[in-house]
C-alpha cells in the first residue's frame, strides 16, 4: 500500500474518531434535553428504560362544580402493588384481611404483572377508606402502598364546556417557549381546557417508581420512591359556577329524547352563571372532531326566529309605539297584505300579538322602530345581553381581556347595514330571520336579563381558581354586559308580563309547559334554516327559551333543536323534563 494512500485511510479513520467524539458529546453533553428535530429528552429516556413508575397523578389541574364535586376527573383511594412482589415472601393475608378480599384473587393479579398496578375489584380500581389506608401503609411493606390515585371518571361532565386536552410537542413549543416542559405534556386544545391552559399546566407529575434491571427486577433494591414536585399551591383548581346534578339531568334527557344537534344551557338568575351546559351531537373523546361534534352549539350563533321578537318588544314598549289598546292584523303575512293561511289568527292586541308569536305584528313594530331610529334593533340587543358577545371578559393578572369562554362566537343582525332602508329586510330581521344569529347562551343571557329586572351581566361559566391548598388564587367577580344602560323598570314588568302571557294563554305557543310544577314565562321560536331533509322537508331550528319560577325567578333555561323536520322537534319536550326533573331535585333538596 502506497504512503499517499496510507495517509489519507489514516486521515478518514481520525476524521471518522472526531464525528464520532463529536456526536457523543452532542449526545452526552449538548442535546441532551432537546435531541433532535423531534427534540426528544435523552435524560427521560434513559431512564424510563431502567425504569418501572405508576403515575398517580400527571400534575394537571382540574376542573369541579360549584360545590367542589370533580367534573372530569377523580382522586380514589387505590392499593399499589408492584411486580417484584411475586418473587418475595410478603404478608398477603394481612393486606386481603384489612381489605376483605381473599388473598388469592390479589396473588392472581399479581402473576402476571410486568407493570406496577392498581389492584382491581369486579373489573374497577378497588376503593379504599381511610382506615384500610392507615392499616396497609402502617404494615411498610416494600412495593404495597395505599395511596390516592387520579382517574378519569366513567362519565364526565360538560364536555364540551371543559373540552380537551391532547400531546402536541410542536404546539406546546410555540405556545410556551419560555417554559421549560416535557414533550409529553398534555394542553388544553379545546374549552375551558384551552382558555385555562396556562393556569393548569403541570409543574410535573407525581408517580411511584423503582428501578430495573434486564430482566425487571430491582436494581438498587426494593425502595420504592415516591416523585411529588412538591410544591404546596399547585396544580390549581378550576372551579366552574356549574351544579353536576343539574348538568347530569339535562344530559339524561337530551340523551332520552334523543336530540341529535342543538342543545340545552341552564344559567342562574342571581349570579348570571352557567348551571349546565350540553351540546348535540355528542362527542367522542377517541375523535373528537369527528362530524364537528367537538363544536359546542351553544356557544354558536344560530337563526333565533320568534325568540328574537323579545328584542322588538323591548324597544316597541319602551318608544311607546306598542300599547294594549293598539291591535294588529295577525291574519297577514310581515308585507302586511299578504294572507297568512298557516297562522290566521285575526286582529289582536300587543300581548295576544307576543302569545301568538304573530309575524306581522312584530315586522310592522320593526320598520316603525328602525325608521324613527336606524340602530335600534341593535341597541335594545345590548341592553337585554344578547349581542354581540356575553361570556365573561376582563383582565387576569397579565392576561388583558381574558375571556372565559374563547370559543362563543359573536352575534349577528344587519349583515348589510343598507337592509335598514328596505322595508321587508327590516320585517324578516325583526322576527328573527335574514341574517339574524344569536347564540343559545345569549338568548339564555337576554331571558336572565328579564327574569333578573333589567340589569344586563355578561355572564360567567367559571367562579374562580383555587390553590392546592384550597385557598383562592383569583376570583371572576361579575362584570356588567355594556355601556347602552338599561331598561326601564316598567318595560321589563311588562316584558315579563308578556313572557308569562305564552304560557298561560290558550292560544299561546308555550301553553304546553302550564303543566309544569314551575310556572313559567319564556317565549319559542321557530326559524327557517333554508335546508332540506332528504325527503325534501324543510329544516328548522326550533327553540323555546324560558325562566322559572315565573313568580321568583331561579332559572333560565333555553333548548334549542338545531336543523330539524317540524315534525320531529323535540324541544318543547326536552324543555318540559328538564323543568320538572329539576323541581323534583328541588323539592329533595329541601324535604
Amino acid at each position: 500500500m502506497s504512503k499517499k494512500r496510507m495517509i489519507i485511510m489514516s486521515a478518514l479513520i481520525q476524521l471518522g474518531i472526531f464525528l464520532l467524539i463529536g456526536r457523543l458529546v452532542q449526545i452526552q453533553l449538548v442535546s441532551t434535553e432537546s435531541f433532535s428535530k423531534n427534540h426528544v429528552n435523552l435524560i427521560e429516556e434513559s431512564v424510563a428504560q431502567r425504569t418501572q413508575e405508576m403515575v398517580i397523578s400527571d400534575g394537571r389541574g382540574t376542573f369541579v362544580d360549584r360545590s367542589g364535586q370533580p367534573l372530569a376527573e377523580q382522586s380514589v383511594p387505590s392499593l399499589i402493588l408492584f411486580p417484584f412482589l411475586k418473587k418475595m415472601d410478603w404478608p398477603v393475608e394481612k393486606v386481603a384481611d384489612i381489605l376483605h378480599v381473599s388473598a388469592s384473587s390479589i396473588r392472581l393479579q399479581l402473576q402476571d404483572a410486568k407493570e406496577p398496578f392498581v389492584l382491581l375489584a369486579e373489573d374497577r380500581p378497588l376503593s379504599l377508606t381511610k382506615n384500610q389506608i392507615k392499616k396497609i401503609n402502617q404494615l411498610h411493606i416494600p412495593g404495597v402502598l395505599a395511596i390516592n390515585k387520579q382517574y378519569p371518571l366513567e362519565h364526565p361532565y360538560a364536555e364540551h364546556l371543559l373540552g380537551f386536552t391532547r400531546e402536541d410537542p410542536q404546539l406546546l413549543r410555540e405556545r410556551y417557549r419560555d417554559r421549560n416542559l416535557s414533550p409529553h405534556t398534555k394542553i388544553g386544545i379545546h374549552g375551558l381546557e384551552k382558555a385555562f391552559d396556562e393556569f393548569l399546566l403541570p409543574e410535573g407529575e407525581t408517580k411511584l417508581l423503582y428501578h430495573v434491571d434486564a430482566e425487571g427486577g430491582p436494581l438498587f433494591g426494593i425502595d420504592v420512591k415516591y416523585n411529588d414536585p412538591g410544591n404546596p399551591f399547585y396544580p390549581i383548581t378550576v372551579q366552574t359556577t356549574l351544579d353536576r346534578n343539574l348538568q347530569r339531568i339535562m344530559e339524561e334527557v337530551l340523551e332520552e329524547r334523543q336530540l341529535k344537534k342543538g342543545g340545552a344551557v341552564l344559567l342562574d338568575v342571581e349570579t348570571n352563571s352557567v348551571l349546565g351546559m350540553a351540546s348535540r351531537p355528542a362527542m367522542d373523546p377517541r375523535d373528537p372532531y369527528k362530524n364537528n361534534a367537538a363544536e359546542n352549539q351553544m356557544l354558536l350563533p344560530q337563526i333565533p326566529g320568534s325568540v328574537f321578537k323579545t328584542v322588538i318588544a323591548a324597544a316597541a314598549i319602551d318608544k311607546g309605539v306598542a300599547t294594549n289598546k293598539r291591535a294588529f292584523d295577525c291574519s297577514r303575512k310581515i308585507d302586511g297584505a299578504t294572507p297568512d293561511t298557516e297562522h290566521s289568527y285575526g286582529v289582536l292586541p300587543f300581548d295576544e300579538s307576543f302569545a301568538v308569536s304573530c309575524n306581522n305584528a312584530f315586522a310592522t313594530l320593526g320598520k316603525e322602530l328602525v325608521k324613527q331610529d336606524p340602530n335600534v334593533i341593535e341597541q335594545y340587543a345590548q341592553m337585554l345581553g344578547l349581542y354581540p358577545l356575553v361570556g365573561w371578559e376582563g383582565d387576569v393578572y397579565h392576561f388583558k381581556n381574558f375571556r372565559q369562554l374563547p370559543e362563543e362566537k359573536s352575534g349577528t343582525i344587519w349583515y348589510d347595514k343598507s337592509d335598514k332602508s328596505v322595508p321587508l329586510a327590516i320585517a324578516q330581521t325583526s322576527i328573527g330571520q335574514k341574517n339574524v344569529r344569536v347564540s343559545p347562551l345569549a338568548i339564555a343571557n337576554m331571558m336572565a336579563t328579564i327574569a333578573r329586572g333589567g340589569e344586563a351581566e355578561q355572564v360567567r361559566a367559571v367562579e374562580k381558581m383555587l390553590y392546592k391548598n384550597g385557598t383562592t388564587f383569583f376570583s371572576f367577580h361579575k362584570q356588567p354586559f355594556s355601556n347602552e344602560g338599561s331598561l326601564s323598570r316598567s318595560t321589563v314588568t311588562k316584558l315579563q308580563e308578556l313572557l308569562r302571557k305564552v304560557v298561560t294563554d290558550e292560544r299561546g305557543t308555550g301553553r304546553r309547559f302550564q303543566t309544569l310544577p314551575y310556572a313559567v314565562a319564556g317565549k319559542s321560536g321557530t326559524a327557517q334554516t333554508e335546508k332540506k331533509a332528504a325527503n325534501g322537508e324543510a329544516l328548522i331550528n326550533k327553540w323555546f327559551a324560558g325562566y322559572f319560577p315565573a313568580e321568583a325567578p331561579k332559572y333560565v333555561l333555553v333548548v334549542v333543536d338545531l336543523d330539524s323536520p317540524n315534525s320531529q322537534a323535540v324541544t318543547n319536550d326536552v324543555f318540559y323534563d328538564i323543568v320538572k326533573r329539576i323541581y323534583e331535585f328541588d323539592t329533595k333538596q329541601h324535604s
